[in-house]
């Protein structure tokens, strides 16, 4: 039998409290993470996860365990205290596993991702989101995001594949000159060694993945973890069954939207459009 890579406190969080009850329901069932994984239909690479308390027990992997151990609802209330508990933090694990990716692919419907994000444009969307921030705090906002983009100037970085909507370029945060400079340096990563920006034109019309942020983050294990963020929350999946489905239309979109060559010609188009106006003269 395998044993928790770290030690775990199950009074220290219903996390931990989680793995260890997983362990042991697992010692007592005689069953080895690759039979378990069988059984449940999850990764033995996600099973380990949360037995070791590095990774969420998302459903529906509560219900499917306490099928497969017969424990009532045993892991269904566990994950309801894990679900309180992490409730602020999901975006934490995303940023956990975007730093070990080997291959980073976000779908951005009216914003510009993060990582692609200049320091004025992140700083508008701190203080429009929170008007009662104080500006030592929007520093350090702006300080932690502009810290995850040194991911793009690793010397093995992540193979990065953005798929924009064409809202992000026409939706004018912060005014002209902070929309001319964002769009700019977009440019450069269109088609890079390790990058790719397509645009979803507007003619697209609907997509199944319009309605807020996505991201996919593949870790060198090839497993694949999902977040999608909405207006005022974000879910974080890594059972399959989602992350299949969510690949799935990712691809879809990829093959509908412009080709990298195309969307360099719209974004070029889009910066047109935030031209500064000239004082008209008296």
């Amino acid at each position: 039998m395998t044993q928790p890579a770290r030690d775990l406190n199950p009074a220290r969080s219903a996390r931990e409290l989680y793995g260890v009850e997983l362990h042991r329901q697992r010692q007592l069932a005689g069953l080895s993470l690759d039979r378990l994984s069988d059984i449940v239909n999850y990764s033995k690479t996600h099973l380990h996860g949360v037995e070791t308390g590095e990774r969420l027990p998302l459903p529906p992997i509560s219900e499917k365990l306490d099928v497969a151990f017969g424990t009532g609802e045993l892991f269904q209330g566990l994950w309801g205290a894990v679900k309180r508990e992490h409730t602020a933090r999901r975006f934490d694990h995303c940023l956990e596993l975007e730093v070990r990716a080997a291959r980073i692919q976000a779908f951005g419907a009216s914003l510009i991702p993060g990582l692609l994000q200049t320091k004025a444009y992140m700083r508008e969307l701190f203080l429009r989101a929170d008007p009662g921030r104080t500006p030592q705090e929007i520093d350090g906002l702006v300080a932690a995001r502009l810290g995850r983009q040194e991911i793009l100037r690793r010397d093995c970085p992540p193979d990065f594949w953005w798929i924009l909507g064409e809202a992000t370029l026409r939706q004018a945060v912060g005014g002209p000159a902070v929309m001319r400079e964002q769009l700019t340096s977009l440019l450069p990563l269109v088609y890079g060694r390790h990058t790719t920006i397509q645009v979803a034109p507007f003619q697209l019309g609907a997509c199944a993945l319009m309605n807020g942020t996505l991201i996919m983050l593949t870790l060198p294990d090839n497993s694949t973890t999902v977040y999608h963020e909405g207006p005022w929350n974000g879910e974080i999946y890594d059972d399959q069954e989602t992350v299949r489905r969510c690949m799935r239309e990712y691809d879809r979109m990829k093959a509908c939207a412009l080709s990298p060559h195309e969307s360099a010609a719209l974004i070029e188009a889009a910066m047109e459009t935030y031209e500064p106006c000239e004082s008209p003269r008296t």
